[in-house]
């Protein structure tokens, strides 16, 4: 007989098993949408990958605010990495210039 705490833990692991798996079929969209399709179905493929990443990070414990917060950490630490005055630095600045408007 089945604990209720069991089923949970093993509806979970599929959860996650399913979401890892609409993870690498995205990213096999996102790599072929590169080839030969429009910027909306490329960024439709990119808004896809973050749901899934954002979902599967919470569904093994990984709040959307410690995500974001880890996303920050991250952008910090390679504008620090990166030369000014190169083509990644100005990169990065950006999207965490775009980061810290968004969560604000």
């Amino acid at each position: 007989m089945a604990l209720k705490g069991d089923l949970d833990i093993t509806k979970n692991l599929k959860m996650i098993e399913w979401l890892k798996a609409e993870l690498v079929e995205s990213v096999g969209a996102l790599l072929k949408s590169l080839l030969n399709a429009s910027a909306e179905a490329t960024a439709d493929r990119l808004a896809s990958l973050l749901i899934l990443i954002y979902l599967l990070g919470d569904r093994v414990g990984v709040s959307f605010a410690v995500l974001d917060s880890a996303v920050k950490a991250k952008l910090k630490q390679s504008l620090a990495a990166a030369p000014p005055d190169d083509r990644w630095h100005q990169d990065m600045k950006a999207l965490h210039d775009h980061w810290q408007h968004r969560t604000r």
